[in-house]
C-alpha cells in the first residue's frame, strides 16, 4: 500500500510530505484548494506524461517520491521489478521517484527512478497496475478497462483457470509437435524418389572404405612400368643372349678356371673374375624382378581409371570424400526408414493432439457454464447496490461471449465484459461509455462491492465520487467504501461530510496565499479538526452550532 508521498515544487505545492495508513482516507477541502494536483503528482510516479506545466512558477525542478509497502509483494509486481533486475528484499519498501526539470519552452525532461535505480516510465506505468487503482471522472483504467473483466469474473467464480491453461499448452505443445512431424515427413517424402535412385547408385557402385588409396597406389605402379617398359627391354636384351656382356663374363671365367692354376696372379684374378659373374647375375635376377613388377596390363589399368573416376564422381555428387561414401549410404537408408516409419508416428500424434484438444474444450466448457453462472449471480449483487447508489433507473449486465476458434486461448473459449444501461430502454453499453463521471464511479463503487476483489492494486482511490450526490446516498457511498477499505487501503478524495465521517484518516487540503505567492498545503488532522472540518462541509463558510453538533452525530455513527 502507499505509505508515504513527498512532493517537490509541483504548481502550487512547494513542499510536501504526507504518510498514509491502512483503511479508508479521505481527503477534503474547499473547490480550488489543489486535490487535482496532488492526484497529479501521484499519477507522475504512476507513469502519466510529464508536463512542463507541473512544474512550480519560479523553480526549475519538481520531483515526487511515492513510498510503497507490503507484507508479501504482488505476484505481477514482483516479475515486472525481476523483468527489469530491480531487486526488492522482503519487507524492503519500494520507492518510485520522479524528477521533471524544465528545459526552456515547453521543452520538460523527465526522470525515473525505483529504489534509486533508473528506470523507463513504461515500466512505472506497467508497475502501476499493481499499485494504485484511480477511479475518477476520466477513469479509462481499472474496472473499466474491458480487458480485465474476464479475470475479475474468473476471481468472482472462484473458477479454476489454471487447469484451463494448462491443457489449453498441452493442446498447443501437442498441435505444434504434429505441425513439426508432418513437415519433416512431407520435406523427407519429396525427396524419397530422389534417395532412392542415390542408394541404388551407390550400391550399384558399391564404394568401400580405403579403395580409393589402393586404385591410386596400383594405378601409379603400372603407369610407371609402362613409362619404364623400353628402358627395361634394351636392359634385358643387353644382359641375356649369347652376345650378352653376362655371356663374356661367364666364358671367360671358364677359359680362365683352365690357367688359374698356373700362376698366383691368375689364381686372383679367376677369383675376381668369379666375383664380377656373382654380383652380374644377381643384377640379371633382379633386372627379372623388377620387369615382373612393373609390367602393366594395359586392360587392367583402364579398369582401375575407370573405377577411381566412378568413385571420385559419386564423392563429388554426394558432397564428400570417396571414404565418406559408405557412412552416406547408410544416412540414406536411415532416412529412408525413417519416411516409412514417418506415418506411424504422425498417426501417433494426430491421435495425442485430438485427445488434447478434446481435453482442452472439455474444461473449457465447464469454465465457461461457471463462468455463465457466476454472470447471473454477480448481476444480481450489483443490481441490489445499484439503488442505494441513486443507480435504481440503471441496469448491469455481465456478457459472456462465446470467441471463434481462432480466438481461443490459455483463458478459455468465452470473452467477458461488464455492461450497463443507464436509464430504461436504454441499451447496454460499455462501462467506459458513461457520460456522467459521478454515475460511473458509483457503478463502479457498487461494482467493487460485489466482487469483494481480491488481487487488484494494493491502493483504490475514488475521485469525487459523491459529486452530485447527499443525504443517504452519500452515506451509502461512505459505509460502502469504508467496507471496502477495512482490509485494505482506500482513499477518497470527497465533498460529502457523510463519507468524510466514515475515514480511519482526514487529510485537509487547503490553498493560502502570501503576497503574489499562493500555496497549496494538506495536514492531517486531529478528532477536533476532523469535526471542524465536516461541520464546514456541511454549513459552509460560517460553521454553525447546529453544523457542528451534526457533525459530532455523524463521527458516532461512523
Amino acid at each position: 500500500m502507499l505509505t508515504g508521498l513527498s512532493i517537490r515544487n509541483v504548481v502550487l505545492i512547494e513542499a510536501l510530505d504526507l504518510a498514509f495508513g491502512r483503511g479508508l482516507g479521505v481527503l477534503t477541502g474547499e473547490t480550488g484548494a489543489g486535490k487535482s494536483i496532488l492526484l497529479d503528482s501521484l499519477g507522475l510516479v504512476l507513469g502519466d506524461r510529464a508536463d512542463g506545466g507541473l512544474i512550480r512558477a519560479g523553480t526549475d525542478e519538481a520531483s515526487v517520491t511515492a513510498t510503497f509497502e507490503f507484507a508479501a509483494l504482488p505476484d505481477a509486481l514482483r516479475t515486472a521489478l525481476a523483468d527489469a533486475e530491480i531487486a526488492v528484499e522482503p519487507g524492503e519498501p519500494l520507492i518510485i521517484r520522479r524528477r521533471l526539470r524544465a528545459e526552456g519552452g515547453n521543452a520538460v525532461g523527465s526522470r525515473a527512478f525505483v529504489n534509486d535505480q533508473p528506470v523507463s516510465v513504461a515500466l512505472l506505468r506497467e508497475l502501476a497496475r499493481s499499485l494504485v487503482e484511480l477511479h475518477g471522472q476520466h477513469d479509462d483504467r481499472g474496472l473499466v478497462n474491458a480487458r480485465g473483466h474476464r479475470a475479475l469474473l474468473d476471481r468472482y467464480a472462484r473458477a479454476d483457470v489454471a487447469d484451463v491453461t494448462a491443457a489449453w499448452d498441452k493442446w498447443r505443445a501437442a498441435e505444434n509437435a504434429l505441425a513439426e512431424a508432418e513437415a519433416r515427413l512431407a520435406a523427407a517424402s519429396a525427396e524419397q524418389d530422389l534417395l532412392v535412385a542415390h542408394l541404388a547408385e551407390l550400391t550399384l557402385l558399391a564404394p568401400e572404405v580405403g579403395e580409393e588409396a589402393e586404385l591410386a597406389q596400383q594405378r601409379a605402379g603400372m603407369q610407371k612400368g609402362e613409362r619404364l617398359s623400353g628402358d627395361l627391354a634394351e636392359l634385358q636384351h643387353l644382359w641375356s643372349g649369347s652376345d650378352s656382356a653376362l655371356a663374356s663374363l661367364r666364358s671367360a671365367s671358364r677359359r680362365l678356371d683352365r690357367i688359374a692354376h698356373e700362376h698366383p696372379l691368375l689364381t686372383e684374378a679367376m677369383e675376381a673374375l668369379d666375383r664380377a659373374v656373382i654380383e652380374a647375375s644377381e643384377a640379371e635376377d633382379k633386372l627379372e624382378k623388377a620387369a615382373e613388377a612393373l609390367a602393366h596390363d594395359p586392360m587392367l589399368l583402364d579398369r582401375i581409371e575407370t573405377r577411381l573416376f566412378d568413385l571420385r564422381a559419386a564423392g563429388r555428387k554426394h558432397g564428400c570424400s570417396v571414404d565418406e561414401l559408405p557412412a552416406r549410404m547408410l544416412e540414406m537408408r536411415a532416412a529412408l526408414d525413417q519416411i516409412e516409419g514417418g506415418e506411424a508416428a504422425i498417426a501417433g500424434l494426430t491421435r495425442a493432439a485430438q485427445d488434447a484438444g478434446l481435453d482442452y474444450r472439455a474444461k473449457a466448457e465447464s469454465l465457461s457454464v461457471a463462468r455463465a453462472e457466476a454472470a447471473r449471480r454477480l448481476d444480481a449483487v450489483v443490481a441490489a447496490e445499484l439503488a442505494p447508489l441513486k443507480l435504481d433507473a440503471a441496469r448491469f449486465r455481465t456478457a459472456v461471449v462465446r470467441l471463434p476458434e481462432d480466438r481461443w486461448g490459455p483463458q478459455g473459449v468465452d470473452a467477458a465484459e461488464f455492461l450497463i444501461s443507464t436509464n430504461p430502454g436504454a441499451d447496454f453499453a460499455p462501462l467506459a461509455k458513461i457520460a456522467s463521471g459521478g454515475e460511473l464511479s458509483r457503478f463502479i463503487l457498487a461494482l467493487k462491492v460485489a466482487l469483494a476483489e481480491e488481487g487488484g492494486a494494493a491502493t483504490v482511490i475514488f475521485d469525487e465520487i459523491d459529486r452530485g450526490v447527499g443525504g443517504a446516498v452519500a452515506s451509502a457511498i461512505g459505509e460502502r467504501l469504508a467496507r471496502l477499505a477495512s482490509n485494505g487501503q482506500l482513499l477518497a478524495v470527497t465533498h460529502s461530510p457523510q463519507v468524510a465521517a466514515r475515514g480511519t484518516a482526514h487529510y485537509l487540503i487547503a490553498k493560502s496565499s502570501e503576497g503574489t505567492v499562493t500555496r497549496t498545503s494538506v495536514v492531517q488532522l486531529d478528532a477536533e479538526g476532523r469535526q471542524e472540518e465536516i461541520a464546514r462541509m456541511l454549513s459552509g463558510a460560517e460553521i454553525t452550532p447546529e453544523a457542528r453538533a451534526q457533525a459530532e452525530r455523524l463521527l458516532e455513527q461512523a
